[in-house]
């Protein structure tokens, strides 16, 4: 079973957010996730007592247990498995890209934050983990912006995935309720975003991606 990594050495480029949100989508489509929260300051265990600890679930872990805590969730029946990572911590970015099938690295669609990232660039390569870089909290509506931050982060050698997470009030709404935006807002815009973006991934993982479930009220 697939797991993902959430990594980026920059702080505030929404690493929590995608993690939580993947992982939602996943359980949204009928399979059984669980995030593994390897930040110190805990902010998805946080969302997950804010919601009662309804699915998907939230395990922390200090990196050196990472890869314990990932075989150990997959014997007891976790299907999608996301690691959400803090930033400025090497060790945790690399024990979360040696358990992962695939790095998804969050970056702002600016420069200093397009900067920032050629360390976690280098990181994967280094490892030989397949990797993209998703831009967030972004403008919806600047295709140009993403474009050529797109291919600034090709020249790092990491290439960018073809959909954005922009900068929506959807996302804070979601979070301070401990919901993700798939139950606040089902047929809004970021749910469908992230949708999409469960979607891609699930084909980057060769893995089916269920009909999704029908919205109960």
């Amino acid at each position: 079973m697939p797991v993902i990594a959430i990594i980026s050495q920059k702080g505030g480029a929404g690493k929590t957010t995608l993690a939580l949100h993947l992982a939602a989508a996943a359980q949204e489509a009928g399979r059984v996730a669980l995030v593994i929260d390897t930040d110190p300051q805990a902010t998805a265990s946080q969302w997950a007592a804010w919601r009662h600890d309804a699915p998907p679930e939230v395990i922390d872990s200090p990196p050196p247990r990472l890869a314990a805590k990932v075989a150990q969730a997959l014997e007891q029946g976790a299907e999608v498995i996301v690691i959400d990572t803090p930033p400025h911590a090497d060790s945790a970015a690399r024990a979360a890209v040696e358990v992962a099938d695939l790095v998804l690295v969050p970056c702002r669609p600016s420069a200093f934050d397009l900067s920032a990232i050629q360390t976690t660039a280098k990181l994967v390569q280094l490892l030989k983990k397949p990797a993209f870089v998703v831009f967030t909290a972004g403008s919806p509506n600047a295709p140009r912006v993403y474009q050529e931050a797109g291919e600034l982060v090709e020249s790092f050698g990491t290439p960018p995935c073809p959909l954005q997470i922009p900068d929506r009030a959807a996302y804070r709404h979601a979070s301070a309720e401990g919901r993700s935006v798939m139950e606040t807002e089902p047929e809004g815009k970021a749910a469908e975003e992230i949708r999409q973006l469960y979607a891609w991934t699930c084909r980057q993982l060769d893995m089916p991606t269920p009909r999704r479930k029908k919205v109960t009220a």
